[in-house]
């Protein structure tokens, strides 16, 4: 690795954000007295927002509405479709999404405003739909906390998906959320190889943290599954067995995966990672995320975007499908129940 590689950030560049016309620079360094770019400290930025919930139409996502209490994210994974979103706040999708954090200190109020809409009819609202709802900043703000007091004050649906320990900080809620089938909560586990963790999800909580998390939400009573997401052939691909088989031992009902895919600025900033902290199989690993593509390392295609193409696809998917009947044979996530939302609250007589 390089001695001026950024130790606990996943991206290593600043990329350009298409939305601005001036960027910086760096293409003469030895016409510099100093270094342009140094290790990032991460920067906090509030956000007067108008509203916390966005309608997702994509039809590969089943829960149509999310909330993000957070616009970038600390966690740093080098893979995250979410980089691209932080072009539009003026920011890049690189070093800055993962070290230039905007925070919605409204985000209870604002759910709390949505959900008491008169024409709204309770739906699962999936919490962290694009960051990650309990990254670092989260112990300090406690955002997510507030969301889930409105969640359970109005007995209202949702699901989470995180890869951060600290969700059991709010034990206390999700176990009374459950106790109404109203919570679904999904551990991000993208690998069990810490070496590979350290570098490819930085701020991360360790895997063996996140199967203890598993065991400890489903010795809770709460419905907790995992995610093996994103499949990155040449690296993780062949974790997959081993991965459903310790959630599914350890008390996860279900399990997904999606496979990687690098649209937008995305492709540069994972090339330039790839080709510094895995030299040796940069181009077998680049070429078979190409062969997930057809030819490509991204892809925009609804209904492809996420699972892939060609034989390669059909290795990973085959794979996944014969260790989740192996090891969640006879498990299921437990149906949310839409008829316990109260727009009086939990307090009311009606």
């Amino acid at each position: 690795m390089e001695e001026d590689y950024f130790k606990g950030r996943g991206a290593q560049i600043k990329t350009v954000n298409k939305f601005l016309k001036a960027e910086y620079v760096t293409e003469h360094v030895e016409g510099l007295d100093e270094p342009l770019f140094s290790a990032p400290t991460t920067q906090i930025f509030y956000e007067k927002s108008k509203k916390i919930v966005n309608k997702v139409d994509s039809p590969d996502l089943r829960m149509m509405y999310s909330s993000n209490p957070y616009q970038g994210c600390e966690h740093g994974c080098i893979y995250c479709y979410a980089r691209n979103t932080h072009e539009y706040w003026g920011f890049n999708a690189g070093l800055d999404f993962e070290s230039k954090i905007i925070v919605k200190k409204d985000a209870p109020k604002l759910l709390e405003k949505f959900i008491l809409h008169p024409d709204w009819q309770a739906v699962p609202i999936s919490v962290s739909g694009n960051t990650d709802c309990y990254q670092p900043l989260e112990r300090k703000f406690e955002l997510t906390r507030g969301m889930l007091k409105i969640f359970a004050r109005y007995r209202h649906p949702l699901g989470m998906i995180t890869k951060n320990s600290l969700v059991l900080r709010d034990i206390d809620l999700l176990k009374d959320l459950a106790q109404d089938n109203l919570v679904h909560v999904y551990i991000s586990i993208t690998t069990l190889d810490e070496d590979l963790r350290r570098v490819m999800e930085p701020r991360t909580a360790s895997a063996a943290k996140r199967l203890q998390t598993v065991e400890t939400l489903a010795n809770a009573g709460i419905p907790v599954g995992i995610m093996n997401a994103p499949i990155i052939p040449g690296l993780n691909h062949h974790e997959i067995p081993q991965i459903l088989k310790a959630a599914s031992e350890r008390g996860a009902l279900g399990a997904g995966m999606t496979v990687v895919r690098l649209n937008g600025s995305i492709g540069k900033i994972f090339e330039d990672w790839l080709r510094k902290n895995f030299p040796d199989r940069f181009e077998k690993v680049w070429h078979q995320i190409c062969e997930l593509h057809g030819g490509s390392v991204n892809d925009s295609q609804f209904g492809r975007r996420m699972t892939g193409e060609g034989n390669f696809a059909e290795m990973i998917h085959q794979l996944f499908a014969v260790s989740k009947k192996k090891y969640f044979a006879g498990k299921v996530m437990p149906a949310i129940d839409l008829t316990k939302f109260r727009r009086g609250g939990n307090l009311s007589l009606f």
